[in-house]
């Protein structure tokens, strides 16, 4: 039977696509209390809410790891324990498996699984933390250079090869993607691919384009923008000093994204799920 080992400080940054980009680890905000989610998010983190027979997080995961990503750090917080008991039983929540009884128990997983070779830690970084406090909290767990930062509730095809690809050609701190509606998002205005805004939550949207996560932070951008404190929230202040400073620019990304914030949308993707029409499969 495997074992929990201890938590190693860096991570190596060696896994690359099938183009030859080098892949980053990923960072996932999965510490929220969901509460647009009502009942449904009682018991389980709105991260971990099944699509298909498997969370929403592991959806995002899978995406992330066909660009070539096995190195994840997820940012818990609200039932943070559901999270780590997922990952922790991985093979006995993911495929049949052999145990042998007794003082010792061995557990044997009968056959590999597409997630074979992940690392996947998991880091509490408290109930109420903002997202900016959770990213800053992990961030020691990072080596130098970009990671992707991006949440837990996000289905989208975004293609991470090429929005990495575009972050190491602008020379700047910070990329985010930006997509059309819906309007509750963070509103975006850019000159060209430079974010000159960044309005977080607002009604009306002057260029249709929003933020839907999957950012590529340098770690510098995460050490001289987001202060160590419990509270910060990344979508405000940070953001706005990096846009102040010319660090932070946009990829564009024109295909599906959606947001899982509601048991109606929640409904949705599982919809699609079963019809076999499910975007951000990219997998096969």
């Amino acid at each position: 039977m495997k074992t929990l080992g201890a938590i190693v400080p860096d991570h190596e940054l060696t896994a690359v696509d099938d183009r030859g980009v080098t892949a980053p680890p990923a960072i996932l905000l999965c510490g929220g209390a969901g509460q647009r989610m009502g009942d449904l998010a009682a018991a389980v983190p709105k991260p971990m809410l099944p699509v298909g027979g498997r969370p929403l997080l592991w959806h995002i995961m899978r995406g992330l790891a066909q660009y070539g990503t096995d190195d994840f750090v997820l940012a818990v917080g609200h039932l943070g324990h559901v999270v780590k008991d997922y990952f922790f039983r991985f093979h006995v929540h993911a495929v049949d498996f052999t145990v042998r009884l007794g003082r010792h128990p061995q557990l044997r997983a009968l056959g590999d699984t597409p997630e074979e070779g992940w690392s996947v830690t998991c880091i509490d970084t408290g109930e109420h933390t903002g997202t900016g406090g959770r990213i800053r909290r992990v961030a020691d767990r990072i080596a130098d250079g970009p990671v992707i930062v991006t949440y837990g509730d996000v289905l989208a095809d975004v293609d991470v090869t090429e929005l990495l690809r575009f972050h190491r050609s602008h020379g700047r701190l910070a990329t985010v993607t930006a997509a059309a509606p819906p309007a509750r998002f963070g509103n975006l205005a850019l000159a060209g691919n430079r974010v000159q805004r960044f309005d977080e939550k607002v009604a009306g949207n002057e260029q249709g384009l929003v933020n839907i996560g999957y950012f590529v932070l340098e770690k510098e951008a995460i050490e001289r923008y987001i202060p160590a404190e419990p509270g910060v929230m990344f979508e405000e202040q940070p953001i706005r000093d990096l846009v102040a400073a010319g660090e932070l620019m946009a990829y564009r990304h024109e295909g599906f994204w959606l947001p899982v914030d509601t048991p109606k949308e929640l409904s949705t993707v599982q919809q699609r799920w079963d019809g076999d029409a499910a975007p951000w499969k990219i997998w096969r």
